[in-house]
């Protein structure tokens, strides 16, 4: 056995992925998961046939829907979706020691609070350390072993500093940041941003539009993470641009085909009734604009897709109402 316990909570793909990635960085892994029949046939057959099909897991992956490994693990991964962390964690609180990391891996903004995923592990589990780890990744590239870099962003540098050792690998590279705030809202905003894109190419409006959609909507993103205390450097980094252009041009993003599946006709409702998996941005896309209106922040785009995601709005009225604002400077703080 490794004097390494990690503790993943969440069995969906990306969850999976990142307990494989953890036993690849010499850990003993916890997978813990709602459903006991998958975590059953986890344990029995070496593969997770729900979420990631045909990744065969490590024998020191163990999948489990108990919680009471959580004192003797080094940190945990929470990836479970952003909509149910906090009913999660309010399970989990118990049992939680007050030293023990809570490294948040879902990426949104809680609706209704407008909060980022930090301050509902702060209001669920009182002053444990937290980090968060964000960036251009997608679940089955990171299960095969194809080289990745991401974010790490902790304000304890030395906590950081650990937790980069403990996960990372010469294939999976965390890159340290302190900037918690600015990762949240940048993981969290690049779902929107990816629905929006995959719309672009499900009406087939051109690669000219997806570049300019995908810079706007960077100057949105980066707007409001300055606004909440964020650094405009991360919106440069893997966090920012690099999920940002991943999560917009890559068939893997779940937000991308829903956006591209809205763009071909489908109605949001019915697309989401077909999927097992949380598309994210739906959900964050409600959540903007009150965060928004909150920091006198102007988010065209989110706003749009919010409008056609969430209150089926017509869709070509939207994007016309788009291309029919004012011209402005680039650079405008847009306040």
């Amino acid at each position: 056995m490794s004097d390494k316990r990690i503790t993943v909570v969440g069995g969906g793909a990306w969850g999976t992925a990142l307990a494989i990635q953890a036993v690849r960085a010499g850990a003993d892994v916890e997978l813990v998961l709602r459903d006991r029949a998958l975590a059953e046939r986890i344990d029995t057959s070496g593969e997770n046939d729900v979420y990631l099909p045909g990744i065969k897991l490590p024998e020191a992956l163990r999948a489990t829907v108990a919680i009471d490994g959580l004192r003797e693990s080094n940190a945990v991964l929470l990836v479970t979706p952003a909509q149910h962390l906090r009913s999660t964690l309010s399970k989990l609180a118990p049992h939680w020691p007050e030293t023990l990391p809570a490294v948040i891996c879902a990426k949104g903004i809680e609706k209704g609070t407008g909060a980022l995923m930090a301050q509902v592990v702060t209001e669920t589990l009182g002053d444990v350390p937290v980090a968060v780890l964000s960036g251009p990744t997608f679940a089955q590239e990171v299960a095969k072993g194809l080289p990745a870099a991401i974010t790490l962003a902790c304000s304890d540098r030395n906590l950081g500093k650990d937790l980069v050792e403990l996960i990372g690998t010469s294939a999976f590279r965390p890159y340290f940041s302190t900037d918690v705030v600015g990762v949240e809202v940048a993981g969290a905003i690049k779902n929107v941003l990816a629905i929006a894109s995959g719309v672009v190419a499900g009406l087939e409006l051109g690669d000219n539009a997806r570049a300019a959609l995908i810079t706007r909507g960077l100057a949105e993103m980066s707007r409001l993470a300055v606004a909440m205390g964020g650094r405009i450097e991360t919106m440069m980094g893997l966090a920012g641009l690099g999920d940002l252009t991943l999560t917009c041009t890559g068939t893997l993003s779940r937000n991308y085909t829903f956006g591209f599946a809205l763009g071909q006709g489908g109605k949001a409702e019915d697309i989401l009734a077909e999927r097992r998996s949380v598309t994210e941005g739906v959900h964050t896309a409600a959540s903007i604009t009150a965060v928004a209106s909150k920091y006198a922040i102007e988010m065209p785009i989110c706003s749009a897709v919010d409008q056609v995601a969430n209150h089926d709005a017509d869709l070509r009225s939207t994007i016309n109402a788009l291309l029919q604002r004012p011209f402005r400077d680039e650079l405008e703080t847009g306040k």
